[in-house]
């Protein structure tokens, strides 16, 4: 690792995936890549076996690339129209099946807008057909990341102004506090638990799930990692169940054949 040479790229990587268990060889070099030269920069270091002794001597710096790693990039309801097409085309028709509970998996959730964002939406449809008590009983949504700090930060349910920029008046007024540190409401926060998994490397969470929203994750993995996820979310999908992916996202390989579309445009998809 004496050079900014793909040999000296592989080498670090491997270290990386060897001493924190994170696997580097699923993502796409070029990510990789840039996110640790952003790292480097910062330490001053100009090659990458330099850049593996400020690993060695300085534990924190790991922490700090694995942020830069995991991509911990997100607002309250992203992209606003994705949400609607959900709020339109997915609550309602989840909410209308005969299931107990309505299991949904927010995978790779970063610092929790997702969940908290897909819990409101529940909440609230709960609440225009008169069954709002039922959203506790029912309601179920797991957010899951690698990242443990961003983890942490999500079970405290604060948020900034900036994370509001896509958020409409209406959600916002009903389902946070009005003046900082923004929190979210008890009626949203008690339908959602965090955990840690690692999406590539740990099966799907046990149980059928009716939603798994895996959105702006997929493209930074390499085609056969994505694959492969494609796959264990149909295993993941009850009967009926909706998959919502990026907007620059899309099925891959045999999913193609395994899925219906649903809104190509929202990229909402249902397992066949």
């Amino acid at each position: 690792m004496n050079d900014l040479t793909d040999a000296g790229f592989a080498a670090l990587t491997a270290k990386i995936s060897r001493d924190r268990g994170f696997g580097c060889a699923s993502y796409k070099d070029k990510c990789l890549r840039r996110r640790i030269a952003v790292r480097m920069r910062a330490r001053g270091v100009h090659t990458y076996a330099d850049y593996a002794q400020v690993l060695d001597q300085d534990q924190a710096e790991y922490d700090r690339l694995l942020d830069a790693l995991t991509i911990n990039v997100t607002k309250l309801f992203r992209n606003w129209e994705t949400y609607n097409a959900i709020a339109e085309k997915v609550v309602p028709a989840l909410w209308a099946q005969p299931t107990a509970t309505i299991n949904v998996w927010s995978a790779g959730c970063s610092s929790g807008e997702e969940p908290y964002s897909l819990a409101a939406l529940f909440h609230r449809h709960a609440a225009q057909v008169g069954a709002a008590a039922e959203a506790d009983r029912r309601v179920k949504v797991l957010g899951s990341d690698i990242d443990a700090r961003c983890l942490a930060a999500a079970a405290v349910g604060s948020f900034e102004e900036g994370d509001f920029a896509d958020t409409p008046s209406d959600l916002r007024r009903r389902y946070f506090a009005p003046t900082p540190p923004f929190t979210v409401v008890p009626e949203v926060k008690r339908l959602v638990r965090f955990e840690r998994r690692d999406l590539l490397a740990e099966a799907a969470p046990p149980g059928a799930h009716q939603l798994i929203c895996c959105r702006n994750v997929m493209i930074y993995f390499d085609r056969e990692t994505q694959e492969r996820l494609f796959d264990k979310f149909h295993q993941a999908l009850a009967p009926g169940g909706f998959l919502v992916l990026g907007k620059v996202e899309t099925l891959l390989g045999t999913a193609r054949t395994r899925f219906a579309v649903v809104d190509g445009r929202e990229r909402i998809f249902r397992p066949l």
